[in-house]
Formats: structure tokens, C-alpha cells, sequence
């Protein structure tokens, strides 16, 4: 078991169920393509059927694979800004759909971000609408990915962040919150929280394999984290993980020693100079949305060439969908996988409001 930020890919398997047997509103959608790193990338642009679009939104995917193209993601989501007079971007990663080159799973933030630059590049090139009315859509991990967008091309007309990211990797406050969600007493919860943080501390070296599997028995012995995939097999694939970690090139925090994705990334969020929409849900297992939303306040909102607002959504979990829990492997189906109440008016509104749609008022 690898464990780093990619163990919560788990979590984002399906971030937003869509269908492409369904259509949404009046809107074409034609093939947009662009090249990053020597590779072709392939996905989707949606303009309004019979009007110039007022700006288009760029989408940024969370973690994994994705099926742009193949399974219309984000369907829904997309016709809904459409409707509202402005064009969706958004395209298949590496290796997936007709994206060339290999997925790579651990892609790092800042090559997310360059890639993402790439496609802006392409857009202001079609001359779709004004090279300044471009803004960015994101949820999850695009929660470190568009602020280093927004600092590279100052030009970003706003930003859209869907169950952000606080500085730090979200994985020990995924297992702790749902830890709760299934029922494990307080007691329990800290004795599996105090593994994991000795997994966390010595899976880069330091203990024996003996050692390490003697302080970790009880965290790979949980039901829950075993569903993440965590626990290590033999000596052999301890040594192998150690390895791994030693040549990353991670960056740790040291009081915590989770991974830090972007450094110094206050910087980086005081850097940000357009509006912004955050939005959480209130029982999201998964990202810590109240260390967030502290974040975004101590450095957006205190941004005069910004403006912070913000949305909490109740019973909502990390993938904007209706809830009990929130839990990670909660059966949502008796929601019929709806988007939480308010969303999409929060959005279209706050777009309106900012002048990027139609005033929804």
C-alpha cells in the first residue's frame, strides 16, 4: 500500500454521476483539442446554440481517471452554465479517452496546472470570447490546481472551487471523519489515528519491518482501511514503499508530516485577484472544508483586488450530492444521486451577480 495523497483516489471515483443518454438545455458541443508536454489532449467544448457566449468556464477535474468524452461527465453541470450564455470547457487527462500519453496517477499539482494553462492557450486562440472572460470551475484536488493557475495567467476572470482544499494532503482527516461515519467509538478512533500517523512518520524509513507492522496491527485490520486498499502484503513490498517514498520528492509538514502538494501555498492563495465561490458540503468525510474555508479567509478574503463567497450546503457530502452521512462509501441511490439543494442556483446566480451571465434576478 502506497500511503500518500493518492490513497483518496478511492474517494473520488465518481465525483459527479452524469449520463450521456440524457440532454441538457440548448447547447452544441463540439471536439476541442490542444497539446501539453508533447501529447494531444481530447475532450469537450459547449457553446450556447444561438448566442456568442458572455465567458467560457474551464473544468478541473479532482483525482483519477476520467471518461469525458465517453460517458459525458459533468452533463448536467455544464448545461446549466450554458443556459446561463457561457461556454464549458473540459477534456480527458492523459491516457484516458482520446487523451494520448499514459494516466499517471500521481501527476503532480503544479504539471496539472501547467496543463491546464496549455488548454487556456488554445481557447484564447479560437477567439471565443475576450481573452479576460476565461474563469475556472474545480472540485477537490483543483483546489491546489487553480490557484497556481490563477498565479501564473493573471488574466483568470474567477474561479469556482467545489469541496477545496485546505495546504495540506486531505488522507488523515478522510480516515478520522470516517472513522465516525462508521460507528468507531472516540477510543478507537485514536488508537487507529495514532497508527496511522506512526505509518505516516516511518513509512519514508526508520523502523523495521517488524517494528513498522507491530505499530500499524490494528489500522490495517480495520474494515475501513482495508476498503482503502491499505496494508502491506511482505517484508518485500515494505521495502519497495519505502523506496517510493524516499525518492519522491514529496515535500512533509513537519508537524503533521502529511504531504504539503504546494508550497508555501498561502502565497499563492493571496496571489489569487478575481472572485471567488467557494462551496463545501457540510458532512464532506473526505476534505477538512472548515480548515478551508479558514484558509480562503486569510487570504482571499483579506485580498482587496478580490472578493471571497462563500456557500456551505447542508446534507451534502464531498461530491455535491444529497446525504445521511457523508460517508466515503455511503449508498446515495435513494437520493437518485441529486446535486445537493442550491447548488446550481448558487452558481448561476453568484456568475450572474459578477457579471460572467445572465442575472439570474
Amino acid at each position: 500500500m502506497r500511503f500518500n495523497n493518492t490513497s483518496v483516489l478511492f474517494s473520488l471515483i465518481a465525483i459527479i454521476i452524469t449520463t450521456s443518454q440524457l440532454s441538457y438545455g440548448q447547447m452544441k458541443t463540439e471536439e476541442f483539442t490542444f497539446e501539453y508536454d508533447g501529447k494531444k489532449y481530447s475532450g469537450l467544448l459547449d457553446l450556447p446554440e444561438d448566442e456568442k457566449p458572455t465567458a467560457i468556464i474551464v473544468m478541473i477535474h479532482g483525482h483519477g481517471k476520467t471518461k469525458v468524452v465517453e460517458e459525458n461527465w459533468y452533463a448536467k453541470t455544464r448545461s446549466k452554465f450554458v443556459s446561463t450564455g457561457i461556454a464549458v470547457c473540459i477534456w480527458d487527462k492523459a491516457g484516458c479517452g482520446k487523451s494520448e500519453g499514459e494516466y499517471k496517477h500521481n501527476q503532480t499539482v503544479q504539471s496539472s496546472a501547467k496543463e491546464a494553462l496549455a488548454a487556456i492557450e488554445e481557447l484564447r486562440k479560437l477567439n471565443i470570447v475576450n481573452p479576460d472572460k476565461i474563469g475556472l470551475w474545480g472540485i477537490s484536488r483543483a483546489g491546489w490546481i487553480n490557484p497556481l493557475i490563477i498565479e501564473e495567467d493573471k488574466s483568470i476572470a474567477f474561479w469556482i472551487s467545489v469541496s477545496g482544499t485546505d495546504n495540506l494532503d486531505n488522507i488523515r482527516y478522510l480516515i478520522e471523519s470516517n472513522l465516525r461515519v462508521e460507528g468507531k467509538t472516540e477510543p478507537e478512533i485514536e488508537v487507529l489515528i495514532s497508527e496511522f500517523d506512526y505509518c505516516y512518520k516511518y513509512q519514508r524509513g526508520g523502523k523495521t519491518y517488524d517494528e513498522f507492522i507491530k505499530g500499524t496491527k490494528n489500522l490495517f485490520l480495520d474494515p475501513f482501511c482495508k476498503k482503502l486498499g491499505m496494508g502491506l502484503d511482505n517484508e518485500e513490498d515494505f521495502v519497495r514503499i519505502k523506496e517510493y517514498y524516499q525518492n519522491s520528492g514529496f515535500v512533509y509538514d513537519e508537524k503533521t508530516g502529511l504531504q504539503i502538494l504546494v508550497p508555501d501555498f498561502k502565497k499563492t492563495l493571496n496571489n489569487v485577484n478575481c472572485p471567488v465561490l467557494s462551496i463545501s458540503g457540510e458532512k464532506d468525510s473526505q476534505i477538512n472544508w472548515k480548515n478551508t474555508i479558514k484558509l480562503y479567509e486569510e487570504t482571499i478574503a483579506k485580498n482587496s483586488k478580490s472578493k471571497l463567497t462563500i456557500k456551505i450546503l447542508p446534507d451534502c457530502n464531498h461530491n455535491i450530492q444529497k446525504c445521511e452521512t457523508g460517508g466515503l462509501f455511503e449508498d446515495n441511490s435513494k437520493f437518485e444521486w441529486k446535486a445537493c439543494d442550491g447548488y446550481y442556483d448558487t452558481m448561476l446566480t453568484w456568475l450572474g451577480e459578477n457579471g460572467f451571465g445572465k442575472n439570474m434576478h
